[in-house]
């Protein structure tokens, strides 16, 4: 991978946001990807709306926009950073098919590495689920033997209450 690819990787890469559990890219960012207005992305979006179902891309909720800013730790808070309407939020394969809909050599060229960006976040994710499922289980485990541990030392406190309680036995001089 040359030099440019890396450059539009670690760009891309700070503009992949979590809404709805979903890894989504915004519309103004894609198109600032694409070398395109953010009007014209959205256009071509409405024009072939059949396209995008749900889920490949929704429009963010104000309480999801407000998230998002928080995201990415805007400078000036009262900034609406240039949006009049909600922003679309377009997954994976919705980004896939913008392809389809903006059909510029550039568009084709980012929107590959776009792929093989989400491609390579899912297998680092698969890999990180993998280890999370691993250390729960050892949490588990040790809870398991924190309880075992507690009970003998509950065990060994009435074995010692008892014994300072009881009567001595045995014969009288």
């Amino acid at each position: 991978m040359n030099k440019e690819a890396n450059v539009l990787q670690e760009q891309i890469m700070t503009k992949i946001y979590t809404v709805r559990d979903q890894k989504v890219m915004i519309d103004r960012d894609l198109a600032e990807l694409y070398g395109v207005e953010t009007k014209v992305l959205k256009q071509a979006v409405r024009r072939n709306i059949y396209r995008f179902p749900n889920d490949f891309m929704f429009e963010l909720t104000k309480e999801e926009f407000n998230n998002w800013r928080s995201q990415i730790v805007t400078s000036n808070l009262g900034d609406k950073m240039g949006l009049r309407y909600s922003p679309m939020a377009f997954t994976e394969q919705g980004v896939a098919m913008l392809s389809s809909v903006l059909n510029s050599k550039d568009a084709i060229i980012v929107n590959i590495q776009i792929i093989r960006l989400f491609t390579k976040m899912k297998a680092v994710l698969s890999e990180h689920q993998e280890l999370l499922s691993e250390i729960e289980d050892i949490k588990q485990k040790t809870n398991s033997q924190d309880e075992k541990i507690e009970k003998i030392f509950n065990y060994l406190n009435q074995f010692v209450e008892k014994k300072t309680k009881r009567k001595k036995m045995g014969y009288k001089k």
